[in-house]
């Protein structure tokens, strides 16, 4: 099983980008699927997640109202659309999956990482 991230790049302060994850196999309701990031000398932190259930998405604060998180119906891909980039999102974003994930933190235990894109906002 493979997590492939894409759609990294340069931006401008404002500016959009989407991001991709696509899974190697269906994901089905087995693992639900985050987005952690992490800038150079910093900690990885998470970002959003899209849970598997009904229940809402998670965000983490700084990202609330500028990203969004979603999922195609083929379970096999999951989208992170960043709207109005600020030069602190810069970082290189990964995506993972978890078998559990919750609408107010990010996922705790991950079953697998992907190899990450990079995100640069300049200002």
């Amino acid at each position: 099983v493979q997590l492939v991230e894409s759609g990294g790049g340069s931006v401008q302060t404002g500016g959009s980008l989407r991001l991709t994850c696509t899974a190697s196999i269906e994901l089905d309701n087995k693992y639900c699927v985050a987005w952690f990031r992490q800038a150079p000398g910093k900690e990885r932190e998470g970002v959003a997640s899209m849970p598997f259930t009904a229940h809402s998405p998670f965000y983490a604060d700084q990202v609330k109202g500028r990203f969004t998180v979603s999922r195609d119906r083929g379970q096999k891909t999951v989208y992170l659309q960043m709207n109005d980039l600020k030069p602190e999102d810069s970082a290189m974003y990964y995506c993972a999956a978890s078998p559990l994930c919750s609408s107010t933190q990010p996922p705790q235990r991950i079953y697998l990482w992907g190899q990450g894109t990079q995100v640069t906002v300049s200002s």
